[in-house]
């Protein structure tokens, strides 16, 4: 299991993961890779920023990059950076109250590295002020996380707290009304879910759903109704109907 890595430094493999690396400018960088022969637009821009940035550049062939980052979709580009630049959960909670708006995620010890990446490119896309994750029993930002999420995250305001039912109640203290998408008797449809105004979303793991503890903290349970044969959608995508749901209605009553 791709497991969090909170302070450990790595290598950022993928096209538009790479790009959006650079363009974000958040983390140390110590060296670019780049594809040999013609370069693309996108490589372009790449070797450009590290210009900027008097970051070395290497030209690699795919054998090269092979051996450095493993049988992994590198696309030939990579850059050797830093940990993934988390901030205070303090900033989220601020951040949160000072936009009546707002919409904060939450991730409940999800293990799926392609569910983490998947939700933090729909985060960044719906404009959400943040993202909490639990410290253990989760993946945090990997590089696999970062490449699932095409370099999304690299933008996004992401913390990790040791309780998250704790940052929930800080939230709830900022005016945040909380829903968590889970399959309970007390639940409702999402799209009859009120998130106007300050919202978190709560997504729960895959195996278990949302914890005891986090789903009694929730102000609100939605579902999402299924008409097929099958019992629920992956955290991922659940996810991102709610967020989407929430820029729906947000947009609706302006």
């Amino acid at each position: 299991m791709d497991k969090k890595a909170k302070k450990k430094d790595g290598w950022i493999y993928g096209r538009r993961p790479v790009l959006e690396a650079l363009r974000a400018g958040r983390r140390e960088i110590w060296e670019v890779i780049v594809p040999s022969g013609p370069a693309t637009d996108e490589v372009e821009e790449m070797i450009s920023i590290a210009r900027a940035r008097r970051l070395p550049v290497r030209a690699a062939q795919r054998g090269e990059c092979d051996r450095i980052l493993g049988q992994v979709n590198h696309q030939c580009c990579a850059v050797k950076a830093g940990g993934y630049p988390y901030v205070a959960p303090e900033e989220i909670y601020d951040a949160a109250e000072a936009d009546p708006e707002a919409i904060v995620l939450l991730l409940d010890h999800l293990e799926d590295p392609q569910n983490v990446g998947s939700l933090l490119r729909t985060a960044e896309a719906c404009g959400v002020c943040g993202v909490i994750l639990p410290e253990d029993r989760g993946v945090l930002v990997t590089p696999t996380v970062v490449r699932a999420s095409v370099g999304a995250s690299e933008h996004l305001k992401i913390a990790h707290v040791v309780n998250l039912a704790q940052a929930m109640k800080e939230l709830k203290e900022r005016n945040v009304w909380l829903t968590g998408l889970d399959m309970t008797e007390n639940a409702k449809p999402f799209t009859e879910v009120d998130f106007r105004g300050r919202c978190g979303i709560v997504v729960g793991s895959e195996g278990n759903g949302l914890g005891s503890l986090v789903g009694k903290t929730c102000d609100f349970i939605g579902y999402i109704p299924m008409m097929g044969q099958v019992e629920s959608l992956n955290a991922g995508v659940a996810g991102a109907l709610a967020m989407y749901e929430a820029v729906r209605q947000k947009a609706a009553r302006k």
